[in-house]
């Protein structure tokens, strides 16, 4: 599978941290076991056989059947199933953070919960060392599988009561990055605007800074919540209304993989604000 997603023997064993030599060796037991030819060898030109692409879908049935039997022998054994899970900062912040409990309380799983930024995300699903991660924005891999889950209504807030987004952003306005699709309608939604006192790509520390020293800034509704009801933060009437959408990422095998179904209905279920 990892030879005919990269086209190369030897970026494939390095992405398995096999030796070249080792991932020949096991194509040709595998070739000879079957009595066919699985990849056409031209120089710089590997492609599967008609033989190589009808065992694709075989042997990524095989691989998820592997995982669910590790799974179902671990909760028999009294063991967890080590699932992990990773996110950008942001969205551990806007969403699942209050929505982590959801999944340890499932029976027969330890999380390991992680925080990266996109680009690292991808590479880890495509690595196989991540099982599942929530981001903005879709990454356009052949080798992911992404699905829209939620979308995160974002509001302006500021430290004081304001009568527009104009007299909020001279306050000392905080530059979150919520991703590049926020970046291109924040750019055209505010154009002319007072360069930005603070840039960050972490909603927690806008909303520190704003608590502590004044100011404001784009945060998710379900952050914000308990700080407007107290009257610590302000939401702007009339400010230009800007939303993430959320994508759930696995590796292409794992598109139909029911343990997968399942996490990403349980959390979101509950992340809905």
């Amino acid at each position: 599978m990892e030879v005919s997603r990269t086209r190369h023997f030897g970026r494939a064993a390095e992405n398995l941290y096999l030796t070249q030599s080792a991932v020949s060796f096991r194509i040709r037991q595998l070739e000879g076991l079957l009595g066919v030819e699985l990849f056409s060898r031209q120089r710089n030109n590997i492609q599967l056989t008609s033989a190589g692409e009808k065992l694709m879908p075989l042997a990524e049935s095989s691989v998820l059947l592997e995982q669910r039997i590790r799974q179902e022998v671990a909760i028999a054994n009294g063991s967890n199933y080590q699932f992990s899970l990773g996110a950008t900062p942001n969205l551990w912040d806007a969403v699942l953070q209050q929505r982590l409990p959801v999944l340890l309380s499932r029976p027969g799983i330890a999380v390991n919960a992680m925080a990266h930024s996109s680009s690292t995300l991808v590479r880890q699903i495509i690595e196989r060392t991540l099982d599942l991660a929530f981001v903005f924005d879709a990454p356009k891999v052949d080798e992911l599988h992404s699905q829209e889950v939620m979308t995160v209504p974002l509001a302006l807030v500021a430290s004081q009561p304001c009568k527009n987004w104009q007299e909020a952003t001279e306050l000392g306005y905080v530059l979150v990055d919520w991703g590049t699709s926020f970046q291109i309608q924040h750019a055209q939604e505010f154009k002319g605007m007072v360069s930005p006192g603070l840039k960050t790509n972490t909603g927690r520390i806008a909303m520190d800074a704003i608590l502590s020293h004044g100011g404001s800034a784009y945060l998710p509704e379900p952050m914000i919540a308990q700080y407007v009801e107290s009257g610590e933060l302000y939401v702007i009437a009339g400010a230009p209304e800007l939303n993430r959408v959320v994508y759930a990422t696995c590796h292409s095998s794992r598109s139909d993989d029911p343990l997968l179904a399942d996490i990403i209905q349980g959390l979101m279920e509950t992340a809905e604000p």
